[in-house]
């Protein structure tokens, strides 16, 4: 196995920096592309030996530190009586949206065994028999998650949501245990599979001010990692567009903290970020000649190199049109250039 990711996480020397890229799995790769002209994304998921290859592939072609899950944010909600359907070119939509309390106290509960079967198997077949490297689980943080229940889709604003969190805060506080306890189940599940790191995914949270997620978010988050900090595994922050909270992630128990590219790890460092960091070139830059590439990804290795507790990734994820050998070349490059440091 290679722990150099693991040992990265934890604040250990590595031979290299590690690096992985958010979704690296699928999007980019034509291997994927053929899948999706047969299958819907739920169905790829639904199927372990296919959910199981597409999470592997870029492992196999890239030659990666680590791996990420193929499944949705989405995955777990069903469980809970949450009717969601990805449509193509919009994303999450839920027919049934959270409006009032008695919709929070309608809400079910996940049982991973046997509401979400084919992502433990997928866990399973891929960390007993496919990967050399770790496996990293993951799971929605709640506000994103909420953000989708109660505008019923994306959003540019979140008013909807806003407005909940505002004048309805039993509802809203209801709804983050909900979440929560959903998260925590759904992920301990993950890590009993064999999932050896868990990034919780904020995507949406940048749209709440500081005061704003120290009220309404933050206490949600401190029970979620507290909940899975004696799991042994290392758990990982990352949302977009949330520089301004990455202090107040610093504060969590948790182990990593991942940063967009709107922030330099120079600069998150100034902030009072002493945990691990991992990020964070902008994914727009892999649509750049190779000369820019190498030249943007050198700075940011030599900020994040100034520590040991540093992994490479990108600050968002992996663009549609990204050439897989670009990612290759990447990978490849940022091993060469760390080990000689």
């Amino acid at each position: 196995m290679n722990e150099t990711f693991l040992k990265a996480c934890r604040g250990e020397k590595t031979d290299h920096v590690p690096v992985w890229y958010m979704r690296q799995a699928g999007r980019s790769q034509p291997e994927y592309r053929k899948l999706k002209e047969k299958y819907s994304l739920f169905e790829i998921t639904h199927q372990p030996e296919l959910g199981a290859y597409v999470t592997r592939l870029p492992v196999e072609q890239y030659g990666v530190d680590a791996a990420i899950l193929y499944k949705d944010i989405m995955s777990p909600l069903p469980a809970i009586g949450v009717d969601v359907d990805i449509k193509t070119g919009i994303g999450p939509v839920i027919s049934n949206p959270i409006r009032a309390l008695k919709d929070v106290e309608n809400l079910g509960e996940i049982h991973p065994e046997e509401d979400v079967p084919y992502v433990l198997e997928t866990i399973k077949l891929l960390t007993t028999e496919q990967l050399d490297v770790p496996l990293i689980g993951f799971a929605g943080a709640p506000f994103t998650i909420a953000s989708y229940m109660i505008e019923g889709g994306p959003s540019k604003n979140y008013n909807k949501t806003k407005a909940m969190m505002y004048a309805e805060p039993k509802t809203w506080f209801a709804l983050m245990d909900k979440l929560a306890d959903m998260t925590i189940t759904y992920v301990k599940s993950q890590i009993k599979a064999g999932a050896k790191a868990i990034q919780i995914f904020d995507s949406w949270v940048g749209a709440l001010n500081v005061q704003d997620y120290r009220t309404f978010i933050k206490p949600t988050m401190e029970k979620i990692f507290s909940s899975l900090r004696n799991e042994g595994v290392p758990l990982i922050m990352f949302g977009v567009g949330a520089s301004h909270l990455v202090h107040e992630w610093n504060d969590l128990p948790l182990d990593v903290v991942g940063l967009d590219w709107r922030l330099s790890i120079n600069e998150a460092r100034a902030f009072g970020v002493n945990k691990t960091v991992q990020g964070n070139l902008d994914p727009a830059i892999l649509l750049a000649p190779w000369p820019v590439i190498e030249e943007r990804v050198k700075a940011i290795l030599d900020q994040g190199m100034l520590t040991p507790n540093y992994i490479f990734n990108l600050g968002h994820g992996v663009f549609p049109d990204v050439n897989p050998d670009t990612l290759k070349r990447l990978t490849s490059f940022i091993h060469e250039y760390s080990s000689q440091k």
